[in-house]
């Protein structure tokens, strides 16, 4: 009797639930019924029908005319852009001078000094080692020039978003506004609004800057916005019995508890904008990233690598400085503070009485021409030509010919409502209605932008990467989530894979595998794997102890265990794994674009490259689309119908 007891509360939800999804299948089935004939007949099968397109080339191509002949002399760029951009240059100056003033010493030890103070000895080491390797690899010059645009932007970047998440966080209805510009803030790649703020700004520093704070200011506004709606509604009450005003509030009680939120914003934020900050050199931003960019436009992987290890180090350490703060890790109190500071002044004062400011010549290693060499000997022996596995080269060639070129085939061979329907069934199964209308008709403002052939082509490398990131990503977590020593020798190497900008991952994928498709997908799936192996591994560590005991004690193998209690258990730790490694994937196949992966990619790099508003913008508009239907197809809504459970 226990046992029939005990099982049938477990049936019935699995019964409502398929005849729920039959449900929807019928619907759908019986509307396909109807519209699917009418649309063959007034449009045609095949690609997505010419009458159904708008031709925006026009209208933006005048808007990006007008601008142009209008930057130099209309009030609006005279008065208001022109004191934005002279303010934008006018503070990287300034912090550029100080950063130089101070000197190499000066600035390594305010760096340690500040790690000291927030989070202990150990990473003030850390901090010391990253610095001095930046100016040992001959890179402290343009290390500083990325720090004094990365201060600007994240001060900028913060401001703006604690601004608009204190609107979002005190208001329900600037909440709702907010949420769609914020939406696209983020998911827009960054090459598609570089364009129109180049446009305004022209190339420099300006554009470099404020492209970074569109791009970097949204978790900063999310997680504001979080820390104030999430506050304790208890101690809010307690305050404001005391008769306290809105203001003080605020400042005494919201704000201090949404600590934790706020501190990983500005980690997020400071993130986001080291990222960008690399991408804004295609702008006219110098530093570290255009380092990077030039030496990859002339396949110079070992100057590629000599800047991007500085970049790396830089984000490692802001990483754990700032998520050593928002732990709330006390260091040695106010005294501390004013210690680290002292600290720095003599440092930089003794370095500039000894004439010691500029990082000394003959410090330098030339990693350059050895990691070149170590390239030419992998292009050499493992790029073609290894008996047996084959080359570098076989695999990415494979890989286009057996998984990239037929799924491309298949989704373009597709008839344009096939498209359309195959969308609503997903977006719905796992959703709602609302869900599957907003996935479609994403879908279908791709193609009236007329760019559906090459989003099918984007679509199908995202897929196929996807599926690799998920393969690889779900067996390394099984591993990582039974192994403690798995997982402690995998947590560096996710670190470094996490923290480092999506630029850098082009660097050993050009090495290896050349150009093409396959190399922009093998540089989504390393640029995607770190964040579906910690989510995975943290959904299956979290599963109940007692589900897995009991199961271990009626005789359930590891397999079992695995397939029959953990998997099921974490189901919604491995949805969110799925949207993240999607959304990522999304964000470098764009990337990709400039080794040739193509498709939407090319077209935003294109557009940006020649100045074309219009295919740059139409571009980027679209990958905005793909990715709100891929957001949409693998991220379950929730249906709360106020019963219990």
């Amino acid at each position: 009797m226990a046992t029939v007891t005990a099982s049938t509360p477990r049936a019935i939800p699995t019964g409502l639930l398929k005849h729920r999804a039959v449900h929807k299948l019928l619907l759908i089935a019986l509307a396909a019924a109807v519209l699917v004939p009418l649309a063959n007949a007034r449009w045609a099968s095949g690609s997505w029908p010419a009458a159904l397109t708008v031709d925006l080339t026009k209208p933006l191509t005048s808007a990006s005319d007008w601008i142009i002949n209008n930057r130099d002399s209309h009030p609006l760029f005279l008065y208001f852009f022109g004191y934005v951009s002279n303010a934008v240059v006018i503070s990287v100056h300034a912090v550029y001078v100080v950063l130089l003033g101070a000197g190499w010493a000066g600035v390594t030890a305010l760096g340690a000094l500040v790690a000291w103070r927030v989070a202990g000895v150990r990473l003030a080491l850390g901090t010391t080692a990253a610095f001095l390797a930046c100016g040992l690899l001959g890179m402290w010059v343009p290390t500083m020039q990325t720090l004094a645009l990365m201060v600007v932007a994240v001060l900028a970047s913060v401001v703006v978003g604690v601004l608009l998440g204190l609107a979002a966080g005190l208001s329900r209805r600037m909440d709702k506004i907010l949420r769609p510009v914020l939406d696209t803030m983020q998911v827009m790649p960054a090459y598609a609004y570089l364009l129109p703020v180049v446009l305004v700004f022209g190339m420099g520093v300006p554009a470099a800057v404020l492209a970074t704070v569109v791009y970097a200011a949204p978790p900063m506004a999310r997680l504001t916005a979080l820390g104030l709606q999430g506050a304790d509604k208890e101690v809010l009450e307690a305050v404001e019995s005391l008769g306290t005003t809105a203001r003080q509030r605020l400042l005494t009680a919201r704000i201090p508890l949404a600590r934790k939120e706020l501190m990983l914003g500005l980690n997020q934020t400071i993130m986001m904008a080291l990222s960008m900050a690399v991408i804004a050199s295609v702008i006219g931003a110098a530093g570290l990233g255009d380092r990077v960019y030039q030496a990859l436009a002339s396949v110079d992987v070992g100057a590629a690598l000599a800047a991007g290890i500085p970049i790396v180090l830089l984000a490692v350490v802001l990483d754990r400085v700032t998520g050593a703060a928002g732990d709330g890790t006390e260091g040695q109190g106010r005294a501390g503070w004013a210690y680290a500071l002292a600290g720095t002044v003599v440092v930089a004062v003794a370095g500039r009485l000894l004439g010691r400011l500029d990082w000394p010549e003959a410090w330098t290693l030339n990693i350059a021409e050895p990691v070149n060499r170590a390239v030419d000997w992998m292009t050499a022996h493992l790029y073609s030509g290894v008996p047996v596995v084959g080359g570098t080269a076989d695999w990415a060639g494979h890989f286009t010919t057996w998984v990239l070129d037929p799924v491309r085939t298949g989704l373009q061979g597709l008839p344009w409502w096939s498209v359309l329907l195959i969308v609503a069934t997903l977006a719905w199964l796992i959703g709602t209605w609302r869900t599957a209308l907003t996935a479609v008709l994403a879908m279908a403002a791709i193609g009236v932008l007329g760019v559906w052939t090459p989003a099918l082509d984007t679509l199908s490398q995202v897929l196929a990467a996807v599926a690799v990131t998920l393969v690889l990503g779900f067996a390394t977590a099984v591993a990582a989530a039974r192994s403690d020593r798995v997982e402690r020798l995998l947590r560096p190497v996710l670190d470094v894979f996490q923290t480092m900008p999506q630029f850098v991952y082009l660097i050993p994928v050009v090495a290896l595998f050349g150009v093409g498709r396959a190399p922009a997908a093998a540089a989504a799936v390393v640029y995607a794997l770190p964040a579906v192996v910690r989510i995975t591994t943290q959904g299956l560590r979290q599963v109940d102890p007692a589900a897995m005991e009991s199961s271990r004690s009626l005789g359930a193998t590891s397999w079992q265990q695995l397939r029959q209690v953990q998997l099921p258990l974490a189901r919604p730790a491995l949805l969110l794994a799925v949207n993240q490694g999607v959304v990522l994937v999304l964000a470098v196949v764009v990337i990709g674009g400039l080794v040739g992966g193509g498709a939407l990619g090319y077209d935003t790099v294109f557009g940006l490259a020649q100045g074309d508003l219009a295919t740059g913008l139409v571009a980027g508009a679209a990958i905005v689309c793909l990715g709100l239907v891929l957001d949409r197809v693998t991220q379950p809504t929730e249906r709360r119908t106020g019963k219990g459970a």
